[in-house]
């Protein structure tokens, strides 16, 4: 399926982090990750460094599907990842399915954008349901309406554990919208209810390990 197309399904999003030992070997292993294009269900990488640790690289890979990743997995992923072995540590990957789109129906290209911000949020499990409704009704609104934001997506993975990520066109306007009001959108979102836990990180985007 041609990279340009727009999604017609479900989606896996794999988010990827780890504290880098060796920068310029993982970079120059990071490029190497070109090697995905072709590979059946495909459809996108970039990633950057972390903006508050600059140690901390984030990768984003979208997938069309589960079975296109697990096939890649089980044939080609060691092999490009051979690249990168013993340049870092503390890995964590996790798979998100694809729950809807932030602002516009979302595609994995990074040209236009500087930065992604990710929020990281596990959830009580009886106010998932609630927490879901208000990224669709408070959050999406907010970010949509702000100058600067370009697109995102919302996923869930297993143990009602989420990721919204977004592609802005740069950190200041980013800025812009955290000085607009999150403490304000986050009291209407009933946020402190219903999160275990919160991880936030704003990723300077590297053109070079765009696939």
């Amino acid at each position: 399926m041609p990279r340009s197309a727009p999604y017609d399904g479900a989606v896996l999003v794999k988010w990827i982090r780890c504290s880098v030992v060796d920068r310029h070997g993982f970079e120059r292993g990071q490029r190497k990750w070109a090697g995905l294009l072709g590979e059946p269900g495909f459809r996108g990488q970039s990633g950057g460094w972390s903006r508050t640790r600059p140690d901390v690289a984030h990768v984003f890979a979208f997938w069309e599907n589960r079975v296109f990743y697990d096939s890649f997995m089980a044939r080609g992923h060691d092999r490009l990842a051979a690249g990168q072995s013993g340049m870092f540590r503390d890995m964590q990957v996790t798979l998100f399915e694809r729950r809807f789109d932030v602002k516009t129906g979302f595609e994995p290209h990074f040209a236009e954008a500087d930065v992604v911000r990710i929020a990281h949020s596990r959830v009580h499990e009886d106010r998932a349901e609630h927490f879901v409704l208000m990224q669709q009704q408070v959050w999406n609104p907010a970010m949509a309406g702000s100058p600067g934001m370009l697109r995102g997506v919302f996923g869930e993975a297993p143990g009602n554990e989420f990721l919204a990520l977004s592609l802005w066109k740069s950190s200041a306007e980013r800025g812009k919208y955290r000085a607009a009001g999150a403490e304000r959108l986050a009291a209407r979102a009933q946020t402190e209810t219903d999160v275990i836990a919160l991880m936030g990180d704003v990723v300077e985007l590297e053109p070079s390990w765009t696939v």
